[in-house]
């Protein structure tokens, strides 16, 4: 009665205006899976292909900007976290990493590229005079039935007395604005692989003129590149792959939709509906079953916490808090893997592919600045127990010493 307002239209009032600031349906229940990575097919390669190279600054030394490296496997580490205004600042961390092997690189040629109003256009491709049988390889089906030929007349332009092999490189000089260098994996270096095929890739040589790039390439023909020259410890770098393949899958793994109720007909781990009658044709959107795995993904800003030199004396697992003398790799080898006998790069977290994989490692498009990416890594423990079963032993002799002998 009168001016004055009735409680429930007070009540109703206020249920109006939080309705009116009610989230979208798209944040209430967002879809499942997401459509940016489709098509989910199979990758045409196992390498990971480098789509995008970092940006060229002209004012910094020639440096390459990529490199080549084999999944190994996991392990974890202790470490101290120094990340001021973090929770975790000053208290020890166990995080997981994995290890790839990263036997040095050869470089066997350059590709020069001029700029066009439709992208790049490769102007002249000049090789070494000398190539490995394991790169050659890579030309051929069939190595053995081959009359191993490939490269001959190439190698004639170094020895031809014309100075075929000095104007390719004049002409690269004078009119490329991108060189990049052809290189290739030592892949007999790494025994676990069986392989005898290298995998070869273009890497964009970053820094300096055009001269400069083709100068710092060629001094590196036929010569090896160790990781260390592309990737140093703390930095941050992105990793390129493939996925471990999983078949063909259902829509509840693929897409990660929700399960029907139990008493449901004819199924319930399906899409419940497909879409309307009209359009008379299933949306590219809904959810369907097919291959599960095996994508190209490039994963951005993964941090190096260890890089070991093959020979060096902290190529172990020894650090200043755990003196014992051990080698990085665990009891036993890497399961599926063996032995690490080359350099190596251990990798925060985990990276796509199963093991023996082939993985390209990237420098980062963007440079990292958060405190995350610049902090320092000083590790406190290194697990080198066995990754078949519940490995409860360090070393060899911390078994042998429990265990005491166990032959007559």
């Amino acid at each position: 009665p009168g001016s004055k307002l009735h409680p429930s239209f007070r009540l109703f009032s206020a249920a109006l205006k939080q309705t009116s600031t009610m989230s979208h349906r798209k944040f209430e229940h967002p879809r499942h899976g997401s459509l940016g990575f489709l098509p989910k097919k199979r990758s045409v390669h196992p390498r990971g292909k480098v789509k995008t190279f970092p940006k060229d600054d002209a004012s910094k030394a020639c440096h390459l900007t990529a490199f080549m490296a084999f999944k190994a496997g996991m392990t974890h580490i202790m470490r101290d976290v120094d990340r001021p205004g973090s929770k975790l600042h000053k208290k020890e961390a166990c995080e997981a990493v994995t290890l790839v092997e990263t036997p040095p690189m050869v470089v066997v040629g350059l590709v020069g590229y001029v700029r066009t109003p439709f992208g790049l256009r490769s102007l002249k491709t000049v090789w070494a005079e000398h190539l490995s049988d394991e790169v050659k390889r890579r030309f051929y089906k069939n190595w053995y039935k081959s009359k191993k030929k490939a490269f001959t007349k190439a190698a004639l332009k170094h020895t031809d007395g014309k100075g075929t092999f000095e104007k390719d490189l004049a002409l690269i000089r004078k009119y490329c604005t991108v060189v990049r260098a052809i290189c290739h994996t030592q892949v007999r270096k790494v025994k676990n692989l069986k392989q005898k095929k290298a995998h070869i890739m273009e890497i964009q040589v970053n820094g300096g003129d055009a001269a400069a790039k083709v100068d710092f390439a060629t001094k590196l023909f036929e010569k090896q590149v160790p990781v260390d020259a592309v990737f140093s410890k703390d930095e941050m770098i992105d990793i390129i792959g493939c996925t471990r393949g999983r078949g063909y899958e259902g829509v509840i793994t693929r897409w990660g939709v929700t399960r029907l109720p139990r008493k449901t007909h004819r199924g319930l781990r399906k899409v419940a509906c497909i879409g309307s009658w009209h359009p008379a044709r299933v949306s590219y959107t809904v959810g369907r079953t097919g291959q599960h795995g095996y994508h190209h993904r490039t994963e951005i800003n993964k941090k190096i916490y260890k890089l070991g030199k093959a020979g060096s004396e902290d190529y172990g697992a020894t650090t200043e808090f755990d003196p014992t003398v051990k080698d990085i790799n665990p009891m036993g080898g890497f399961s599926h893997y063996g032995i690490l006998r080359n350099d190596y790069l251990m990798i925060k977290g985990g990276v796509a592919g199963a093991k023996k994989r082939v993985l390209t490692l990237r420098r980062t498009l963007v440079p990292q600045t958060r405190k995350l990416a610049t902090e320092e890594i000083k590790l406190k423990f290194i697990d080198t127990s066995s990754k078949m079963g519940h490995g409860r032993f360090q070393t060899p002799e911390e078994k042998l010493k429990f265990y005491g002998r166990t032959k007559a």
